[in-house]
This record gives structure tokens, sequence and C-alpha cells, in this order.
């Protein structure tokens, strides 16, 4: 096993790849009562087309959500209510590129693991199950698609993006939903399910050698082949300039994005996130010229917010909230964008927004969770999220403008409303 200090942080990672391609993370806390488990796999909302046996499949757009929910499921019950009355707080969720389950508990910690790791990687679905399921999840997305929020997201990725499976919901549909059977779901997990495409990270005070040999116990000794996936050629342009639509809302919202050019795998990954996160900062934060004189005019309330995403092949800075004059705001954003370019950030604004980033990044150490889910997505993407201040060494007040001036732009710009229902 692997050991590997990160003395600018003061953290220490053992890992472990095991024969049948699991990766293992253990990041040690000596002293805390609270242990933290999270075991995941590469497959998410977006993995919708992929190639198995040298042919391409199309899948029902949610079955990733879907296969979480019945992943719970085994020939003796229920995996969650198993975990809780031994005292542990499990839970699971699905993103657009990966599935992840997890616990915290403070005892019989490596009881807690076998039983996540079992119920994870041995299905037990039947046509009766997944059917009863349809309703359930049916509902949720119903009760999802009559947010507002959410349908001002979702107009503006279907404005952005044309063939990106970014586009796509990662509940799916009502009517997608309706296609999944125990044999889909049988099926993806034999693809994805698989130790060679999953990791599992402890965090807590643990023996990083116990939760190596729990794991080589309990999961298959093969892995799987690399699965490979599409999801979609995206062109530069955007899909669509402006979406709109009617709902019960009592006063305008809006989202405008911006159609950025994606990172690639690797460390150029972990640095575009930091650039992205920070150029949002200094262009739309709180604290901003153009928040601090929209809001004077009246065109911005404090709903106003934006940030800055990744996902497999896209990514896209956005900001909205409530305002009667959407087109205004969202031409202020791209003009604030020009004028910081023409003119330069300042200096000292520059260096706060700097010193925030990295803070918060600090600050993120402090919780388990996402220690774990860091490590999970940098493994992923093929970067070390823990060498995050060897990233922000490299990064300049030059990188911050060249992102401004490329990405946030006219062309690229898309603009989605919700307005009140007409009487």
């Amino acid at each position: 096993m692997k050991q590997k200090f990160y003395e600018r942080i003061g953290e220490s990672v053992y890992s472990e790849r095991l024969p049948n391609g699991l990766e293992i993370r253990v990041v040690p806390k000596p002293g805390y009562v609270k242990k933290y488990a999270f075991f995941a796999t590469r497959y998410g909302g977006m993995d919708t087309r992929f190639r198995l046996n040298g042919q391409w499949l199309d899948t029902p757009a949610g079955i990733a959500h879907y296969l979480e929910h019945k992943m719970f499921d085994t020939k003796e019950g229920n995996a969650l209510q198993k975990l809780a009355k031994n005292g542990a707080e499990p839970n699971a969720f699905t993103s657009n590129a990966m599935t992840g389950y997890y616990f915290d508990s403070t005892d019989h910690f490596e009881e807690n693991l076998e039983i996540l790791l079992s119920f994870v990687s041995i299905p037990y679905f039947t046509e009766e199950s997944v059917a009863k399921e349809q309703g359930i999840i049916g509902q949720e997305i119903r009760m999802i698609e009559d947010n507002p929020d959410w349908q001002l997201y979702m107009g503006m990725l279907r404005g952005l993006y044309s063939t990106s499976s970014a586009r796509t919901a990662i509940a799916g549909t009502v009517e997608s939903i309706s296609h999944i059977t125990a044999e889909t779901l049988y099926d993806c997990h034999k693809a994805f399910y698989t130790p060679s495409n999953m990791i599992l990270t402890v965090v807590g005070d643990v023996d990083p050698v116990r939760v190596v040999d729990l794991a080589r116990h309990v999961l298959p000794r093969e892995g799987g082949p690399a699965i490979p996936r599409d999801h979609g050629t995206e062109p530069a342009e955007v899909a669509q300039r402006e979406t709109r639509m009617e709902m019960e809302v009592s006063c305008p919202q809006f989202l405008a994005g911006f159609k950025c050019a994606p990172a690639a795998e690797g460390e150029d990954y972990l640095r575009l996130a930091a650039i992205g996160d920070m150029a949002c900062d200094i262009l739309l934060g709180d604290s901003s010229p153009l928040y601090l004189r929209l809001y004077d005019q009246g065109l911005i309330n404090t709903s106003f917010g934006g940030a800055f995403e990744m996902m497999p092949g896209v990514a896209y800075l956005y900001a909205g909230g409530d305002s009667k004059d959407a087109r205004t705001v969202a031409e202020e954003i791209r003009k604030e964008a020009v004028r910081l370019v023409m003119e330069g950030i300042d200096e000292g604004f520059y260096q706060r927004v700097r010193r925030s980033a990295f803070g918060e990044n600090l600050r993120g150490l402090n919780s388990f969770e996402n220690i774990a889910v860091s490590l999970t997505e940098g493994y992923f993407h093929g970067y070390d999220p823990l060498r995050f201040p060897q990233v922000f060494d490299t990064i300049t007040k030059d990188d911050i403008t060249a992102f401004l001036r490329d990405n946030i732009t006219g062309d690229r710009m898309v603009l989605s409303e919700i307005v009140p229902r007409e009487a």
C-alpha cells in the first residue's frame, strides 16, 4: 500500500489498486469518532450511449438514477434499512458522471462497510419491483418538472447544447423510464458496476490495511473491460439563443448561460475548474462591480448568483435570479466581461478572490464527505485534487482574463426565462 503525505495541507492518503482493478483511497483522521465510506462507479446520467461487446447501445434516459434507486434491494430485504439499524446514516446520489453510495457511522464500521460493498456489487431485481419503482420515480420526476428553478436550468442546457447528453435530465422523463426493465438494469450493472470502473474512498480513524482486506474479501476477483461512452460531439455554437416558459411564478426568473471550452482530462481539468470559479466570482460575485451596479439600478436582487460547472466534454458559466429585465442583465454581464478584459482586473480585488477561493478549498478538508467525493472525482478525471495548492500557484490574472475573453461572449450566450403565466 502506498502512502502520500501532502505537506502544504497536512493530509496523508493511503492508496492501493486491487488485482480486480478497484482503486482504494484511505484518508486517516486519528482521534475522530466519525467514519465515512464512499463507494462510487464512473457511471452517471450522461452515460446513456455506450459500446459493449463491439456494439453501440442506446439506453433510456434516467437509467443510471433508476439503477441507484434499485441497488438497495437485496434478497434479504433492503440494505438501506439494514445499515440504518446498524447505526449508520446511508444514502446515495447520481450525478451526470458518477453514481455514489455512502454512509457515515461511529460504531460497527467494518460491518457496515461489508454491507455497502456487498449490496452495490450484487444486484437483485425483479420485474415486479422494477415496475413498482417506475411509479415512485415517475412521481419524483413530475415533482421536479413542476419546479421553476429546474425548468430554468434545463432550458438553459437545451439552449447551450444540441447533441451533448448534458441536455438530458439525470432522472430522465416519465416516458423514458417506462422502457426500463430488470434486464436492462442487470445489463448496465454488469457493464459499469465492475471493480475496475469503481473506487472506494474511506475517511476516518480506520486501519487502511483492514479496509483493503475487507474489499478484497467481499468484491469479485475479476474486473471488467473499459466501456467507451458517447456523450455527443458538440459544435462550438449554441443550440438556441433563447428559451422561455410560462409557469406559476410571482416574478420573472432567468439564467444567462455561456458555453465554455471544455478541459482535457488530467490536471488541466482541476486547473480549469479553479480558473472558472475565480472568473465567476470576479465577474458575478456579490462584491463585484457588476453586482453592485445592477443591484443599485434595481435590475437584480439578492437572488442573483452564478456558478461555473463542468461535465464530461462540456463546461459552462451561468448567472441568474429574479429580474424584470433579463435581457438587459444578460447583456450587462457580457459587457462587464469585455470591460474587465480591456481595462484589466483590479489587482486588490483579484487577490481577495484568489485568497477566498484557496481558503474555500482548504476548508473543504474539514468535511469527510467533501474529501471523499473530491478524491473520487479526481480519480475519474485523472487528477489529484489534493494538489490544489500547487495548481493555484500556476494561475495568474492573465488566465482569468483569457477565460473571460474566450468564453463570455455574445455568440456563446443563451438566455433561459420563466415568466408568470398569463391569466
